[in-house]
């Protein structure tokens, strides 16, 4: 299958990050046509975009996915503006999409309450989403319950086209995830994410002595009692233990909360332990390739791979609709 998904370059990776998709997309190179673009048109959106921040944004995040485990030489990995067709498709698209269908995106809707000024780009975006995922005939794309929404309506924009100028896309079906929702361990109701702050996520690339406060400062409750029903706190943590720890380890301390006589300092020691276990390879990789200075070259070559790719698409649309 070949396989397409992208990610916004908007700083530093955390542990939610990998665990909800990039594990999987290493995984899912085994067997597949992967393609990952870093969609940085996509984070123009945002206001707080600058661009010095937008350039060091990106070399962080394609060296994260490279450490990571993402292997160029089995994937595609590149930087969505090095393709220009990207731009030119989503502009026919346009032209098939509903405004209705784009003013009821509930992505948009949610944002556009919040912002006292709503650029067109965030309207725009699923049209642009649209156009990374079409312009490669994507048979698969790894997406989030948060944005199938988005993916139907790449879906119903390739119907359309298709209806009005031939058969061109096929229409991409989902690969929902067996990736984890992390929730912050400050804050075990929100989901983990860099915009509520440094105490809500642990970066992949923080140093052990943060990542130790953070989890021995996780939220737990009060006090156990046998059969207590868990907490989330409890239950966040429990969720990365089993990511990262072997089954008998998390079956033991799982024993031990049944019982009431779980010590939530041992769970966070051993969570702590385990996860360091994780990412010390993944940081140990990053400064490896850093020290190299050659990422640059790997998302040029990636670049003119996924232009083949965008060309020969292009060259069909452009005939479909009379722009040849």
């Amino acid at each position: 299958m070949r396989i397409f998904s992208g990610i916004q370059p908007t700083g530093e990776l955390h542990i939610g990050n990998y665990f909800g998709a990039i594990q999987r997309w290493v995984e899912l190179q085994q067997g597949n046509e992967t393609i990952y673009c870093i969609v940085d048109y996509h984070a123009l959106t945002s206001e707080d975009t600058t661009a010095g921040g937008l350039r060091k944004a990106r070399r962080e995040l394609a060296l994260g996915l490279l450490a990571c485990g993402i292997d160029p030489e089995r994937s595609i990995l590149y930087v969505q503006s090095a393709v220009p067709e990207h731009t030119e498709l989503c502009w026919i698209l346009g032209c098939v999409a509903s405004y209705g269908d784009l003013s009821r995106m509930t992505q948009f809707k949610e944002k556009a309450a919040k912002e006292e000024f709503v650029n067109g780009g965030l309207f725009y975006y699923p049209v642009l989403q649209a156009a990374d995922i079409l312009l490669y005939k994507a048979d698969r794309v790894p997406v989030g319950e948060d944005q199938l929404q988005h993916l139907e309506e790449a879906r119903r924009i390739a119907r359309r086209f298709n209806f009005r100028f031939g058969d061109t896309f096929p229409e991409p079906e989902p690969i929902l995830g067996e990736g984890a929702r992390i929730m912050s361990l400050a804050d075990p109701e929100r989901k983990m994410s860099k915009s509520a702050g440094p105490d809500h996520y642990i970066g992949l690339m923080e140093p052990e002595e943060s990542i130790r406060k953070k989890v021995r400062s996780a939220v737990t409750d009060v006090g156990l009692t046998p059969g207590q029903a868990m907490s989330p706190g409890v239950a966040n943590l429990f969720l990365l233990l089993e990511l990262v720890a072997p089954a008998e380890v998390v079956e033991a301390f799982r024993r031990d909360h049944t019982a009431g006589k779980l010590l939530y300092r041992d769970l966070k020691e051993a969570l702590f332990s385990y996860l360091m276990a994780t990412l010390r390879p993944i940081q140990e990789r990053y400064r490896e390739l850093q020290s190299r200075g050659d990422v640059n070259e790997v998302l040029a070559a990636g670049a003119e791979r996924a232009r083949r790719i965008a060309r020969a698409t292009m060259a069909e649309v452009r005939e479909r609709v009379g722009l040849d």
